[in-house]
């Protein structure tokens, strides 16, 4: 059923029966729609609208009622959750199957955080690093747009993470199997786990977007990644603000064909490729990334690469591994302005692993190979002063063709030292390279 619970909305009880598709004249119902962004234009026109009912009391389940307003709309409609409504969902959300739909959200969807047993028990298992979701959403040419807002509650979750490690904290936003879509023009507030996922999906946008995540209290807002690539190609992020507690962008395995462009990051650990080599049954690979004309401020990285040794190392309680093998190859960073970083670049093959000599022991099975470094420029703290970056591949055979153009990056007292070990110095365009290391960022 539709709710009609803003004026201009009600006037609609004056048009048509209230049923899930309301059948009113097209010129009036273009007053109630968001305009679709630019680059969604290449999908075909909506031809019917659906008004998701809210109850709007921050307290009962709209779940069904969105679920039925989209399948009322599926095949070629236009879904609208209505401004000023909040629509409280607190049961596992499957919109997978969609075809030829818009989800328009001008009010705010909510995922409350006062069960999260129940949620620990209910949520979508994503079959990688013991992430889960809400909900998930699939098809193709699908396009979520509006100015609303996506809030994950999260502060209950980062509290409790705490106490268990193990806790299976959601995504906020995650899309699996997707075939052509957007996502654009949203906000997304207070992720319990990274803010988006986009898995076994290709050719989606995510543009315009406003992400921010930051704990009220002493409980970092831990592994709030901004977005997650995974076995995906042809994937865009661009004109977009993060502020979190992770990794900016992460190109998980088998992410190809990636351009991210024109972000603002804010306190997060970088954009990074990987990790990678987790699990020694699985080959995993990163292929053709673009990255350009980034903003890197308060964060524990600029441009990472992060793979895991031949040895077993763990991270933290719940992510161990090492061992697998794979391939990164063709990834570019350039123009990338850095303020208050700890490494402006990271290369390693010892991630999860404390003893860095271990790794040199056990070098990775998965190689690193045509990796850009070009007009990165800015300044790092004294976190691991005087050195501005780690450059440590763990032996000569697993690195190849690490390039370096127009980088200047410094601390605040003027220094640039660059660790290097097992790269070749003569493609690193005068990079102040040195044997001393302080060791890659644990972060």
């Amino acid at each position: 059923m539709v709710r009609l619970t803003t004026p201009a909305l009600a006037a609609l009880a004056l048009l048509a029966p209230v049923t899930s598709s309301v059948s009113v004249p097209e010129k009036f119902l273009e007053t109630l729609r968001t305009p679709r962004p630019f680059h969604a234009q290449t999908s075909p026109t909506r031809k019917r609208t659906c008004v998701a009912e809210s109850h709007n009391d921050l307290k009962t389940d709209d779940a069904e009622n969105i679920l039925e307003a989209v399948k009322d709309c599926n095949d070629g409609g236009h879904v609208i959750f209505a401004a000023k409504q909040t629509y409280t969902i607190s049961s596992p959300l499957d919109l997978t199957g969609l075809s030829s739909v818009d989800l328009d959200i001008q009010g705010t969807l909510s995922f409350p955080s006062d069960n999260l047993t129940y949620w620990q028990a209910n949520s979508f298992d994503l079959q990688y690093q013991n992430a889960t979701s809400f909900f998930i959403l699939g098809g193709n040419d699908v396009n979520v747009y509006g100015s609303g807002t996506v809030q994950g509650n999260g502060q209950a979750w980062w509290d409790e993470y705490v106490n268990d490690k193990k806790l299976k904290r959601p995504v906020l936003f995650a899309i699996v199997g997707l075939e052509g879509g957007s996502v654009s023009d949203i906000r997304m507030r207070n992720s319990p786990f990274w803010h988006n996922i986009i898995a076994n999906s290709s050719d989606v946008v995510y543009s315009g977007l406003d992400l921010f995540s930051t704990s009220n209290n002493g409980n970092f807002e831990k592994n709030t990644d901004g977005w997650d690539i995974y076995r995906s190609s042809r994937i865009t992020i661009e004109n977009s603000t993060i502020t979190n507690g992770d990794d900016c962008v992460s190109f998980k395995p088998n992410s190809t064909q990636i351009l991210v462009q024109n972000l603002r990051c804010n306190g997060t650990h970088g954009i990074s490729v990987g990790s990678l080599g987790q699990y020694p049954s699985r080959t995993d690979y990163v292929l053709d990334i673009l990255v350009r004309n980034i903003s890197m401020a308060n964060s524990s990285e600029g441009a990472r690469i992060k793979v895991w040794p031949d040895a077993y190392s763990e991270k933290s309680q719940s992510l161990t591994g090492g061992g697998g093998g794979g391939l990164v190859r063709n990834v570019t960073y350039d123009g990338m302005f850095l303020d208050n970083v700890d490494y402006g670049l990271t290369i390693t093959q010892c991630y999860g692993q404390d003893d860095e000599e271990e790794c040199f022991k056990h070098p990775s099975k998965l190689n690193i190979m045509d990796v850009t470094f070009r007009n990165i420029r800015g300044r790092t703290n004294r976190v691991f002063s005087p050195i501005v970056g780690h450059l440590v591949c763990s032996s000569p055979q697993t690195c190849s063709g690490i390039v370096a153009e127009n980088v200047d990056i410094r601390t605040v007292n003027g220094s640039n030292l660059v660790t290097c070990r097992n790269v070749d110095e003569s493609t690193l365009g005068g990079l102040n390279c040195t044997d001393w290391s302080k060791g890659y960022n644990p972060a």
